[in-house]
């Protein structure tokens, strides 16, 4: 899966991306739309605090940064002349539980922090533009990309985001 992001000017316009879409078959959970406060989505579906946050981006690296953490940790284990006998099953429990924990804390910073990707598009959301987000196959990025161009030619398909989730 993959995210498209693009911007729409008004609501009217969005609703109707978001019914043809919703007729090609796009599950309404795969869409996203997120607007300036006070604007009314009505029944759009509005992106939840994990599409708006850096959740996903921040487990990412905190399983990798605790996992390399935790196999450099285990390998100084056991070159360590300590007394302790370690194997390969030690130097792969530290580096699980430091994955594990790496995860866990980045998540905890992930959520609290603004998406990366949208805050490129912070000022024109403010200026009442709608950013619509929408999970796709990447077999079908082309199919969709061309019917959002259907209905808002000059829209910019802001490209793909290979952080998501089904």
């Amino acid at each position: 899966m993959r995210r498209i992001y693009f911007l729409v000017p008004n609501i009217d316009m969005t609703k109707q991306i978001v019914d043809e879409l919703l007729l090609e078959r796009v599950e309404e959970r795969h869409i996203h739309v997120i607007a300036k406060p006070g604007i009314p989505l009505e029944d759009l579906p509005e992106a939840s605090f994990l599409q708006k946050s850096d959740f996903f981006p921040a487990l990412e690296q905190g399983i990798a940064i605790g996992g390399v953490t935790g196999i450099l940790a285990g390998l100084i284990a056991i070159a360590l002349p300590t007394g302790l006998v370690l194997g390969g099953g030690a130097v792969a429990a530290i580096s699980l539980a430091a994955a594990g924990i790496g995860g866990l804390m980045s998540s905890m910073i992930g959520i609290n922090v603004d998406s990366r990707r949208i805050e490129h598009y912070q000022e024109a959301i403010e200026k009442g533009e709608i950013l619509v987000m929408i999970d796709v196959p990447r077999s079908r990025i082309e199919e969709i990309e061309s019917i959002i161009r259907k209905h808002h030619p000059e829209a910019a398909c802001e490209g793909t985001d290979p952080h998501t989730f089904p």
